[in-house]
C-alpha cells in the first residue's frame, strides 16, 4: 500500500544519532581516562580521594586537587607529583576533559544506562571503577552519571565525580594496565592496516598513473533536474509504515535504474539528501526509506522514556524487509503512476550507513551468522569494549534461529559506509556475497572500527569486484549530511564529529557515481574513476583518501603480526 504526501517530515536526525553514542562515550571516557592518569577523572564533592592499586602498591590523589587543577589551572604539590609523568599537551587535554559539557538531560542519561547496551558499558566500567568497599562501580557509576546529568552545571566529568556515591573511589590498575595494553595493541594494529592499505593504493596508482583532468568532474553535480516526492508505505503482513523520499530525475525516455539508501541507526531519510540528490543529477531514480524502528524516532523515544531501547533484535530482519517492500511497490507503481513508469526495478544499487551498511550488504547476499555472534558475543560484559558496534550486533543474538531469507537478487551493486559486519556476518557470510561492493571506512571510527569492521571484512570478500575506500581521520558521522534547516543541533565534542566532514561528503558524492554506472548501467566509460589514481587526485590533506580493489587476508594478518 501506497500513498503520496506533499512535504517531507524532515527531523534532526545527524544530532539525534550522535547523541545515543555520547552517553556511551562519556561512560567510556570515564574509565579510559582513568586508565592513563591514575583516575585523573575525578573531581567529586562526595569523593574525597582516588586510590589506584597495583599488587600490594596503593597510590591516591585527592579530589580537590584535581578540581583545583581544572578550574583555575593550579597544580599543587600532590597532582605535581604525578603530573611530572605526562606532557603539557595531555595535561590540557585532562583539563578539557574534566570540563566538557555534554547537553543531556538526566532521563536521557537514565534511558540509554538503562538498555542492554547502556548495561554492558556500565559492567565493564565496573571492573575497573570501584567503590570504597572495593565492589564493581556499576550502580555507582550510573548514580553518579544521571545525578550529574541534573545538576546546574551538567553533565561533565567533574561533576561525574562529585556525584560519586562513596567516600573514596578505587581503581583496579592491574586491570586497567591490562586493558591499555589491548588498547595498545589495537591502536597499532590499526596503523599498521591502513599503512598497508596506503601503500598498495599508491603502488597501484604508480603502476597504472591516469590523466585525471582529461575526465570530467564529477565532484560537480549532473546535467539533470529531478523532483523530490514522499510516499507513504504500508505493509500489513508486518504491520508496519513507513515513509520513503523519492528523487526523480526529469524528463528520462530511457529506464532509469533505482539507487536506495538506507540511513543508521538514530538516523533518517535526511541524513543523505546530498548524495540522493548527486545521484540524481546523473540519471538514477533515487529512494531514502526511514526505518521506524532504528530511525531518530525511535531514539527520541528512548531518551524521552518511551522506548525501553534505540532498537529491537528485529530491526535485523526489518531493514532489509523494508528495502524489499519498497522495491516490490516501486515495481507495482510502474504500472499504476506515470510517474514511475520509466524506473528499473531489476537493476538496483543500495548505498547504506552503519546499521545500513549492514542492511546493504545482507541486501547483497550476506547472512545472519549466528554461529559467529554466539562465539563473539558470550562473556561481552568482562571484554574491553574497544568495538562499542558489537553492543548493538551481539542483539541480534535474541532473534529465533531460523533461515532468513534477506538478499535480494534485484540488488546489483552495494555501497557500504561504516558498515557493522564482523559479528553479524563473519568471514563465511561476506564471502557468500557475489556482486559488487564498495566498503568505505574511516580511520579514526570509534563505534564501528575500521579494521574489524571493515578492512578485515573487505578481505574476507571473494566477489571480483570489490573496493575498500579508507578515509584517513573520517569518524562514525563524518559522511552524514548537515542538518536540515530549522533543527536544533546539539552541541557535542568536535573529535566526535570529526575534522571537515565535508571533503568525506564528497569523496561519497564522486565515488558513488561511477560506482553505479559502471555496475548498474554498464557503463565502462566510468571504470578510470574506481582506481587509486583517481582518488588519490581528489584526495585533500585535511581528509586522505586511498582506494584499493584488492587485500588479502593472509597478507593483511602476516602485516599484523
Amino acid at each position: 500500500m501506497v500513498a503520496l504526501i506533499s512535504k517531507p517530515h524532515r527531523q534532526n536526525s545527524y544530532a539525534y544519532q550522535r547523541v545515543f553514542w555520547q552517553i556511551g562515550l562519556v561512560a567510556s571516557s570515564l574509565g579510559f581516562c582513568l586508565i592513563s592518569t591514575l583516575g585523573i577523572m575525578r573531581p567529586s564533592l562526595t569523593a574525597e580521594r582516588i586510590y589506584a592499586s597495583y599488587s600490594v602498591v596503593e597510590r591516591s590523589i585527592s579530589v580537590a586537587a584535581l578540581e583545583r587543577y581544572a578550574r583555575e589551572g593550579i597544580l599543587d604539590d600532590e597532582l605535581a607529583v604525578y603530573a611530572q609523568y605526562i606532557n603539557p599537551q595531555q595535561l590540557e587535554q585532562l583539563r578539557r576533559v574534566l570540563l566538557t559539557r555534554i547537553e543531556l538531560t538526566p532521563v536521557a542519561v537514565a534511558q540509554f544506562l538503562y538498555t542492554p547496551q547502556g548495561i554492558i558499558l556500565l559492567e565493564r566500567l565496573g571492573q575497573i571503577i570501584q567503590t570504597e568497599a572495593r565492589q564493581p562501580g556499576f550502580y555507582a557509576i550510573r548514580s553518579a552519571l544521571i545525578l550529574a546529568a541534573a545538576t546546574p552545571d551538567g553533565l561533565t566529568l567533574l561533576n561525574v565525580l562529585r556525584q560519586f556515591p562513596t567516600r573514596s573511589i578505587r581503581i583496579n590498575l592491574t586491570r586497567s594496565l591490562q586493558i591499555a595494553e589491548q588498547l595498545d595493541r589495537l591502536v597499532s594494529q590499526t596503523a599498521q592496516a591502513i599503512a598497508l592499505v596506503q601503500k598498495d593504493a599508491m603502488n597501484a596508482a604508480f603502476a597504472q598513473p591516469l590523466d585525471v583532468w582529461q575526465l570530467p568532474d564529477l565532484r560537480e553535480r549532473g546535467s539533470l533536474s529531478w523532483n523530490q516526492q514522499t510516499l507513504t508505505l504500508s505493509d500489513p503482513r508486518r504491520n508496519r509504515q513507513f515513509l520513503v523520499d523519492m528523487y526523480l530525475p526529469l524528463n528520462l525516455a530511457k529506464p532509469t535504474p533505482v539507487i536506495v539508501i538506507s540511513h543508521g541507526l538514530g538516523s533518517d531519510r535526511t541524513s543523505f539528501i546530498y548524495l540522493a540528490t548527486q545521484l540524481a543529477s546523473y540519471g538514477f531514480a533515487v529512494a531514502v526509506p526511514e526505518h521506524p524502528g532504528s530511525n531518530a524516532e525511535q531514539l527520541r523515544s528512548l531518551l524521552s522514556g518511551v522506548a525501553a531501547e534505540v532498537a529491537q533484535p528485529n530491526e535485523f530482519i526489518n531493514r532489509p524487509l523494508d528495502i524489499r517492500y519498497l522495491l516490490n511497490e516501486l515495481e507495482r507503481l510502474r504500472i499504476s503512476d506515470a510517474r514511475f513508469r520509466n524506473i528499473d526495478v531489476q537493476h538496483v544499487g543500495v548505498i547504506g550507513q552503519s546499521f545500513g551498511g549492514y542492511t546493504a550488504l545482507a541486501l547483497a547476499g550476506a547472512e545472519l551468522n549466528f554461529e559467529q555472534l554466539q562465539k563473539d558475543c558470550t562473556g561481552l560484559s568482562d571484554s574491553p569494549l574497544w568495538n562499542v558496534s558489537l553492543l548493538l550486533q551481539c542483539r541480534a543474538l535474541e532473534l529465533p534461529k531460523t533461515g532468513y531469507v534477506l538478499r535480494d537478487p534485484r540488488v546489483k551493486a552495494a555501497i557500504a559506509i561504516n558498515p557493522i559486519t564482523s559479528s553479524i556476518f563473519g568471514e563465511a557470510s561476506i564471502r557468500q556475497i557475489a556482486v559488487p561492493v564498495m566498503i568505505v571506512s574511516g580511520s579514526a571510527d570509534t563505534i564501528a572500527p575500521t579494521l574489524a569492521e571493515q578492512i578485515r571484512p573487505f578481505s574476507w570478500l571473494t566477489t571480483p569486484d570489490k573496493y575498500l575506500a579508507v578515509i584517513v581521520g573520517a569518524t562514525h558521522f563524518s559522511t552524514i549530511g548537515e542538518a536540515t534547516p530549522g533543527s536544533e543541533p546539539i552541541v557535542v565534542p568536535p573529535q566526535v564529529i570529526g575534522p571537515t566532514p565535508e571533503v568525506a561528503r564528497l569523496y561519497m558524492s564522486t565515488l558513488s557515481v561511477p560506482f553505479f554506472q559502471l555496475y548498474i548501467n554498464n557503463s565502462q566509460q566510468y571504470r578510470p574513476y574506481l582506481s587509486s589514481a583517481y582518488a588519490q587526485a581528489i584526495s585533500e590533506n585535511s581528509l586522505p583518501l586511498s582506494l584499493v580493489r584488492s587485500l588479502s587476508n593472509t597478507a593483511l594478518e602476516q602485516f599484523l603480526r
